[in-house]
């Protein structure tokens, strides 16, 4: 039980850290598959 709870938290801060991680390198999926004609605010 201590594992998978363990396990759990691991895959929470793993997400959180790579989804904000990912935006301040500007390597979201919008700026990746974006072409230059299409307007990003």
């Amino acid at each position: 039980m201590k594992a998978m709870l363990s396990g759990f938290a691991a895959i929470i801060i793993i997400g959180v850290g790579a989804y904000y991680g990912l935006h301040m390198l500007d390597f979201s999926s919008q700026d990746v598959f974006s072409s230059p004609n299409v307007r990003l605010d």
